[in-house]
């Protein structure tokens, strides 16, 4: 099993920033890729943004130019982060994982979420 830890959320003024990291521990085989979603009430869990073990990135329309992701994959860690914070980025974050493991096929992972909002 996959543990994902994330941190860094937290209550941020519009224009602010916010590094959110996540930690990918267990008996891991390869971490294919991680990435950042978001799920904000009411709405759909959404990609933010993803980057794989040789460093292709994917954003959202909505962030890009604001938002930077990065990996560290000796360390099997993704960061996140958030410049030029906007309201509408409120949310709840989460890590996800495309990992295989030792004693158990590939499938995707998730942290447990990290509230992050952007309010005045």
């Amino acid at each position: 099993q996959v543990q994902l830890v994330e941190s860094g959320g937290g209550l941020v003024q519009p224009g602010g920033s916010l590094r959110l990291s996540c930690v990918a521990s267990g008996s891991i085989f390869s971490i294919y890729a991680m990435g950042w979603y978001r799920q904000a009430p009411g709405k759909q869990r959404v990609l933010v943004a993803s980057i794989t073990g040789g460093g292709r990135t994917i954003y959202a329309d909505s962030v890009k130019g604001r938002f930077t992701i990065s990996r560290d994959n000796a360390k099997n860690t993704v960061t996140l982060q958030m410049n030029s914070l906007k309201p509408e980025d409120t949310a709840v974050y989460y890590c996800n994982a495309d990992a295989k493991l030792v004693a158990a096929t590939r499938g995707d992972y998730w942290g447990q979420g990290t509230q992050v909002t952007v309010s005045s």
